[in-house]
């Protein structure tokens, strides 16, 4: 007979173990970023490698290959943004006197207005400044991790991709026999989906990269091009980047143009090629496998991003597809990957319950039907 305990002390263990499990995220998070990242890297550069394999190219040299492909890609991303960068940097001075001289009217303007002194408005200016310290320590490092994450990254990709067949055994192995074709359904289902969701990322980030960039020319902004990359690159980070991306051009038009008629186009502008993405982008590009509903996404994103900054943010959503897709097949954890989904029933399990009690009570209270049992 298996022994029954009682709910608190089981919520007690759950809850125990989820706390340990985030402690050794957080405390975990300089190895085991690297390592999300390259699993992610050698799920997407796998049929490339297989491809190059039916090619006859031997193994060792076709793993090479893709990686050294990625990373020039990666590598020439990276070099048009530093080119777009410097042209930023040198204007960067007369940027800084145009924002001083705006920074000083808004404050007049709220002393007059609002009743605030200027040495009150500066007291609080510093003790904001002095709150975002301990972010741009963060920044920092989060910018160390990223050059440690560059040079650990090929090298992990290249071990997982290599020790592929082992790892697919292990996992078979672990299992019983009987559950073997349900292993080998999440496996299949879940490198599907992270290859679907990461190649229709890499397309959507291209093209709202495009509507940014060409609605910001049309507007006359400034660094245009590179404001346009830099909100598509946030709009990764799912319903929060889209919104961080639109405070950047807003800034740069308030510092280089007078009025607010530009602020307004583009506030607009964006609103538009936000709808664009959420309502045609997202469901038809990005992924049909990965299907998490918003609240979950929201959660997650914060979530990713309190444990492992903005990596967190960026690997939440494939991994918690994965879970999904894990929970979808276990029968006990069905109810999971239901809470998880998109699909949002019209009727509660409540509603059903007592919809179904009272036809019976009235098929009872029927004599007709009383007589016909």
């Amino acid at each position: 007979m298996i022994k029954q305990y009682p709910f608190y002390l089981k919520s007690t263990v759950v809850l125990f173990g989820l706390i340990l499990f985030v402690y050794a995220l957080l405390n975990l998070r300089d190895i085991l970023v690297p390592i999300s990242f390259a699993l992610l890297l050698a799920v997407l550069l796998n049929p490339f490698i297989n491809l190059l394999q039916r090619w006859h190219v031997p193994k060792v040299a076709a793993i090479l290959i893709a990686i050294l492909f990625a990373f020039i890609l990666i590598a020439g991303i990276i070099y048009f943004i530093s080119i777009e960068m410097s042209s930023f940097t040198d204007k960067m001075p007369l940027l800084k006197i145009k924002f001083s001289q705006l920074a000083s009217k808004s404050q007049h303007a709220i002393a007059e207005k609002f009743n605030i002194p200027l040495k009150k408005q500066q007291q609080y200016i510093d003790e904001a400044g002095n709150s975002l310290k301990p972010l741009i320590g963060a920044t920092v490092g989060t910018l160390m991790g990223t050059f440690a994450l560059i040079f650990l990254l090929p090298v992990y990709t290249f071990l997982f991709v290599y020790y592929k067949v082992l790892i697919l055994n292990f996992l078979y192995e672990t299992f019983a026999e009987s559950n073997s074709k349900e292993v080998s359904i999440v496996l299949k289902q879940g490198k599907a989906a992270i290859q679907s969701y990461m190649f229709g990322l890499l397309l959507e980030a291209l093209i709202v990269a495009i509507l940014n960039s060409a609605a910001l020319l049309l507007l006359g902004v400034d660094y245009a091009i590179l404001i346009g990359l830099i909100g598509a690159l946030l709009n990764i980070l799912p319903y929060i980047g889209g919104i961080i991306a639109i405070f950047l051009p807003v800034f740069i038009a308030t510092i280089t143009k007078d009025g607010y008629n530009t602020q307004i186009a583009i506030v607009g502008a964006y609103v538009v090629i936000q709808f664009i993405d959420n309502h045609f982008l997202v469901p038809y590009i990005v992924s049909s496998k990965v299907k998490i509903n918003a609240l979950i996404s929201i959660i997650t994103v914060l979530l990713g991003g309190a444990v492992w900054g903005v990596s967190g943010m960026f690997l939440s959503i494939p991994f918690i597809g994965i879970l999904k897709i894990v929970f979808d097949r276990v029968p006990d954890l069905k109810h999971w990957g239901k809470l998880l989904g998109d699909e949002v029933p019209t009727k509660h399990k409540g509603q059903i319950w007592n919809s179904r009690g009272k036809q019976k009570k009235e098929v009872v209270a029927n004599p007709l039907n009383a007589t016909a049992a």
